[in-house]
C-alpha cells in the first residue's frame, strides 16, 4: 500500500461518514481505475432503499460487471472503508476487479460497532443430488 492508496481509502472513509446524513449506514467505497481515475462511488443505502443487499461494494461490483470489460475490470482497485462482507466479496470476485484495499477489518468493525454476527438460519441438504445436477449437467455439459 502507497500513498495514493490512503488517499483513496480516505475518500472512501469520507463518503462511510456522510452516509448517514443521506440515509444510510456508515459505509464507502469508490472504484478507481487503471489510471488513477475514479470510475465511480456510492455509500451504503441499505435503510433508504429498504435492500438489505444495498452495499456500496456490492453496488460498485455490479456497476463494473455491466459497464466494464474484463481488461478494464482487472485494472481497477476497489478501496472501502470496511472490509467486505461475504456477499459483497462474492460478487468482487465474480465481477473481476484487479484488487480490493480496505481501511477496518471485519473483525475491528464488529468491535466498535458491538454487533454480532447475524443468526444463521437453519439449512438442510444436500438432497436430491441425481435430481439437482440434470440442470447443471445441461447448462455446463
Amino acid at each position: 500500500m502507497d500513498q495514493r492508496d490512503e488517499e483513496f481509502l480516505r475518500r472512501a472513509v469520507a463518503l462511510a461518514a456522510a452516509a448517514p446524513g443521506a440515509g444510510g449506514r456508515p459505509f464507502g467505497s469508490l472504484l478507481v481505475g487503471g489510471g488513477g481515475v475514479v470510475l465511480a462511488e456510492d455509500h451504503n443505502t441499505v435503510p433508504g432503499d429498504g435492500d438489505i443487499t444495498a452495499h456500496p461494494e456490492l453496488k460498485l461490483a455490479r456497476w463494473a460487471a455491466r459497464e466494464l470489460d474484463a481488461a478494464t475490470a482487472a485494472q481497477t482497485t476497489m478501496y472501502t472503508s470496511c472490509e467486505p462482507c461475504d456477499m459483497c466479496s462474492y460478487a468482487i470476485d465474480r465481477s473481476g476487479l484487479g484488487r480490493v484495499v480496505f481501511a477496518l477489518s471485519g473483525e475491528q468493525f464488529k468491535e466498535l460497532a458491538r454487533v454480532a454476527d447475524p443468526t444463521r438460519v437453519p439449512r438442510e441438504g444436500p438432497a436430491l443430488f441425481d435430481e439437482a445436477r440434470v440442470p447443471i449437467d445441461d447448462f455446463f455439459g
